[in-house]
């Protein structure tokens, strides 16, 4: 759980990262806002650091979470409710991340 926990945090980090630039440069928002942007995208670097296996791996099972994690920004921050499309996709993408990042080590 804590594997997918930090997945989470880190899809966090990177998807306000790129939020708060967009809403600078779509939106007409505060340049100040690529402050914040910044520190997320820094934080999301360091935090793909402290993922235990090899770093393609990382990349691949965290895609999953990513996809899972953007479709509750849609809906908790956008306010934009997901479709039915959306959930089962999401749903898709989090299974294929499992079957990745928990896959038996030997």
């Amino acid at each position: 759980m804590n594997t997918f926990l930090l997945y989470v945090v880190t899809a966090v980090a990177e998807i306000s990262g790129c939020y708060f630039p967009y809403r600078w440069l779509k939106e007409g928002g505060s340049p100040w806002l690529l402050v914040p942007g910044a520190i997320s995208l820094a934080l999301f670097a360091w935090l793909l650091t402290l993922h235990a296996s090899a770093a393609g791996r990382v990349y691949a099972a965290y895609g999953g979470v990513y996809i899972g994690v953007a479709i509750g920004w849609l809906w908790v921050v956008e306010r934009i409710r997901p479709t039915a499309w959306d959930v089962t996709g999401a749903g898709i993408a989090l299974l294929g991340m499992c079957v990745i990042a928990f896959q038996p080590r030997g």
